[in-house]
């Protein structure tokens, strides 16, 4: 029973740092537009130091696991500027 509650807690903290990363993001998303970067270049340069970390980290092996949930969660509408969140 304790584990349970030390996962929960690991969990949130998780979350937490998830969504402090994608603020990081956002701000560096919009620094780079509003000073003329195109968003196709930015998300290229963020994918590419994305996959370049991942394959230092984890190997290929670990990057291309990694590219197939990513390719699930797409497939799922997950990313989808559409979706909305409950």
């Amino acid at each position: 029973m304790m584990q349970t509650g030390r996962n929960d807690i690991d969990d949130m903290i998780v979350h937490e740092k998830m969504q402090v990363a994608l603020e990081y993001q956002n701000e560096a998303w919009a620094d780079g537009v509003a000073d003329g970067i195109e968003p196709e270049i930015i998300a290229d340069a963020a994918f590419a130091l994305a996959m370049r970390e991942t394959i230092r980290i984890h190997g290929e092996q670990g990057a291309e696991a990694m590219l197939e949930e990513l390719r699930e969660r797409m497939l799922a509408g997950e990313f989808s500027p559409e979706r909305r969140i409950q």
